[in-house]
């Protein structure tokens, strides 16, 4: 049920006439994201298991030998399963943030982990972040699908307003990933925070409910396996697809 914003409204003022934000006739808090599987073609998310996933994801994560993966992230790289796994049990299964692990049902192997943070239900607003996609997803439609699966929980089941993306303005790579899967960049915060012993300017991106469904539209059309030739290789890209802004 869709409960957000029509952007398109003439500006309102009060009874000085000054301007203020639209009136959210009917607006509710919103549940908190549930811990139940999300189902795609390629991959399925689910809740974080050590004796299901420790394993598969250390070994996934130890492909990148150089610990690129972990430079941005405020935590890691771990040297022994024990470590990783200890770590895991303590971060992965927390409320925020939600963590979720990525499994690749051809293998049926966890290849990578995703959360929801900053989780915000009053005003119907969420982050996605602590991504880190081991080497056996990265650039793959796996990748795509897991992160089309946890928008379409925000917005489709759950009728959130606002999607987050935030990352160092640093990481060239998930500032292209954010914009390759249509967030809108708003700004950098500077001197944000502080991690591993070194300043972060945090780049900010959002979506919107507004900008969801054709959001939606367009990663459905190039999820579809009639999008990619014999080889796996893509027909059109996902910025094709998209509305044009």
């Amino acid at each position: 049920m869709k409960q957000g914003t029509d952007h398109g409204m003439a500006e309102r003022k009060n009874a000085l006439g000054q301007p203020i934000g639209e009136e959210l006739a009917g607006w509710s808090a919103r549940p908190r994201p549930p811990r139940t599987p999300m189902e795609g073609r390629l991959c399925r998310l689910e809740a974080f298991d050590a004796k299901r996933h420790a394993a598969d994801l250390f070994a996934a994560y130890r492909i990148d030998t150089e610990g690129r993966n972990w430079t941005y992230l405020a935590y890691g790289p771990f040297e022994t399963l024990e470590a990783f796994t200890a770590f895991a049990e303590k971060t992965y299964t927390g409320e925020d943030p939600h963590f979720h692990v990525i499994v690749d049902k051809e293998t049926g192997k966890a290849v990578g982990v995703a959360s929801y943070l900053r989780i915000d239900p009053a005003c119907g607003v969420v982050e996605v972040g602590h991504i880190h996609f081991s080497p056996l997803m990265q650039g793959k439609p796996i990748a795509t699908e897991a992160m089309y699966l946890m928008m379409a929980r925000v917005f489709d089941e759950l009728g959130y307003r606002r999607y987050e993306w935030k990352c160092d303005a640093l990481n060239a790579p998930s500032q292209a990933a954010a914009r390759r899967l249509g967030f809108t960049f708003e700004g950098v915060f500077r001197q944000a925070t502080i991690y591993k012993g070194r300043n972060r300017d945090t780049a900010w991106y959002s979506i919107l409910d507004s900008e969801w469904p054709a959001l939606r539209q367009a990663f459905e059309a190039w999820l579809d396996p009639e999008n990619f030739d014999a080889g796996g290789q893509q027909r059109q890209r996902l910025a094709d697809l998209r509305p044009r802004t």
